[in-house]
């Protein structure tokens, strides 16, 4: 599996063999839904909170006798069913949302949306993606650069979501100089996550030789 690899002038400066087991792999929708769901779920920070009776203030008081008035009986004002009383079954702030998944599933997730956007022509490899100054408009002469090469002419054009960019090595200059661009991320190779995968249309990853080795591994291997 050879592939081309591309300068910010968005020209040819070279190739590369791409591993068969990163970037050749079927696709496999259940292990990717399943990752997915388990990353979101676990991502999950629940704000809204109600109190149960037991920690709504006051009702210590029974409303009134048990019997003689007619009416029903009720031992605290704070029961559900009373207006200002507690809630039953309602949202809580300290429910654990946390689905655990192997690390060898999440890569296996990882390596198959990394094949099938190999497949649908959503990938490209650059040499460098270092910028004369740390400013947006070299930031988005870049991509423009980058969207004449056949295939990504929405690398940047797209509005939300179009390109992830993977890096080598963390840049702090690079950051500065996309960080104004809301269709673009930007993240280093080794935490590359299915989520991101999913969520962006196209992935530029940089100085690939060093990046695909920062890819996450997994231990052993899954038979899927």
């Amino acid at each position: 599996m050879e592939t081309a690899i591309y300068n910010l002038e968005g020209k040819k400066a070279g190739d590369i063999t791409l591993p068969e087991n990163v970037f050749g792999l079927k696709w496999n929708a259940d292990l990717v839904k399943q990752v997915a769901v388990s990353l979101m779920s676990s991502k999950r920070k629940p704000v809204a909170h109600t109190k149960t009776r037991g920690e709504v203030r006051g009702g210590g008081k029974k409303p009134w006798k048990q019997k003689g008035t007619g009416r029903a009986r009720h031992g605290s004002s704070r029961s559900p069913i009373w207006v200002g009383g507690g809630v039953t079954g309602g949202p809580r702030n300290d429910k654990n949302f946390v689905r655990k998944v192997s690390k060898t599933m999440r890569v296996q997730a990882l390596r198959t949306l990394l094949s099938r956007k190999w497949r649908d022509g959503e990938i490209l490899f650059a040499d460098s993606l270092t910028l004369k100054q740390p400013k947006t408009r070299e930031a988005i002469g870049a991509l423009t650069s980058l969207s004449s090469i056949k295939g990504f002419e929405r690398v940047f054009t797209k509005k939300k979501n179009a390109t992830l960019l993977a890096l080598a090595t963390k840049d702090k200059k690079l950051e500065r100089a996309f960080a104004n661009l809301g269709n673009v991320e930007m993240i280093e190779a080794r935490n590359l996550n299915p989520l991101l995968l999913l969520q962006y249309k196209y992935v530029i990853i940089e100085n690939p030789k060093v990046s695909l080795d920062l890819l996450p591994k997994a231990r052993t291997k899954l038979n899927v």
